[in-house]
């Protein structure tokens, strides 16, 4: 799977016919709405998250073409959609219109705890206190509950914890389940206090 920036809104994913065996699909499977299809539409979404910092949030339009002899190209655009790109692919194509499951949480990702002492203590002047503080798989996971928020935008809070972290591609569901919680409820208050310097 090879994956490329076409803009800030868009993306193309390259999938040879090798990559669809690995995962026991067919060039056909593709056209059709099947568990398979879901679970690689996610793959491909979380591997460009991971590569390419493409975060696929609300209404987004999935255009498949098929290369022949070559695999499949898929091209991704959030937001407004505009399909110029058709008359570069001459073979097959369809259209999928498709909506994510869109979250309220404030749930991000941080690669080290550092980074999650760092954006504590930010928020922590901001008057944010609150928070759940998950590890999973060599990460942290920092939940922030909407009730427990000060009187700051959403955007300037998301903008804080970019600086440090990712909206997370895991459900809280999935880290709660699996992850480890190591702070419950007043996360943020609890880091600062211990670790602040």
């Amino acid at each position: 799977m090879r994956l490329e920036r076409l803009n800030y809104n868009k993306i193309k994913i390259f999938l040879t016919f090798d990559d669809l065996s690995e995962r026991g699909l067919t060039q056909e499977d593709l056209w059709h709405d099947i568990p398979k299809v879901h679970q690689l539409f996610r793959d491909m979404m979380n591997e460009a998250s991971n590569e390419l910092g493409f975060r696929a949030e609300g209404p987004v339009a999935v255009e498949v073409f098929s290369l022949q002899a070559q695999g499949m190209v898929v091209i991704v655009t959030k937001g407004n959609i505009d399909y110029d790109e058709e008359d570069e692919f001459s073979d097959d194509y369809i259209e999928m219109q498709v909506t994510l499951d869109k979250s309220d949480d404030i749930f991000y990702e941080f690669d080290t705890f550092e980074d999650v002492i760092q954006v504590a203590i930010r928020l922590n002047k901001l008057g944010v206190h609150n928070g759940s503080l998950y590890a999973y798989n060599e990460r942290f996971y920092l939940l922030l509950d909407e009730w427990g928020l000060p009187n700051i935008s959403t955007d300037t809070l998301v903008a804080f914890l970019a600086e440090y972290g990712n909206s997370s591609t895991f459900t809280i569901h999935r880290i709660h389940e699996y992850g480890k919680l190591l702070m419950d409820k007043n996360a943020v208050a609890q880091l600062t206090e211990y670790f602040a310097r």
